[in-house]
């Protein structure tokens, strides 16, 4: 009785490790950041999760944003750290008609990964990243963001040819 539950304890861990530090797509399409950057555009990547207050409160404000610059200047792409909680996460896009793609990761792994992007501890959602057009990280917050300081980074950002 214990092998077996020693063996399949190690299984699940096997395959806890293997899914861990991965970005998931909710819908087909890349899921690394890498697909997402560099594409000629301004990225900014919204980090949320579907209990967050300010996250649910800005949400529209995003939505809107990525609207309007989405077949111009900019992307929005959200990775949520709901993790294992799925269902709550496609309820949070759903509600909020989220029109930007998205991933998923657990917490944890959500803030090593912005930690090794950044160098900065990270304390919460929501959090951003701002890429510039040739795919280099230009600005970090943890905190709410609005649309507008986004809109006057990449404009006072941007290279005039």
């Amino acid at each position: 009785m214990f092998r077996r539950f020693f063996i399949f304890c190690l299984l699940m861990l096997s395959w806890g490790l293997a899914i861990s530090g991965e970005l998931i797509a909710f819908k087909p399409g890349p899921s690394a950041l890498d697909n997402y950057i560099g594409s000629g555009k301004w990225l900014v990547v919204k980090i949320w999760a579907s209990n967050c207050a300010v996250c649910n409160s800005e949400a529209h404000r995003y939505v809107d944003f990525h609207e309007f610059h989405k077949d111009t200047d900019a992307t929005v792409l959200g990775i949520s750290l709901d993790g294992d909680d799925r269902t709550a996460a496609q309820s949070f896009i759903q509600r909020h008609d989220v029109n930007y793609p998205n991933l998923i990761t657990d917490y944890a792994t959500g803030g090593q990964w912005f930690t090794s992007l950044t160098g900065q501890r990270f304390a919460g959602t929501p959090g951003f990243l701002i890429y510039d057009p040739d795919g280099i990280l230009r600005a970090q917050q943890i905190g709410a963001v609005p649309t507008v300081l986004s809109e006057k980074f990449m404009s006072s950002n941007s290279v005039q040819e």
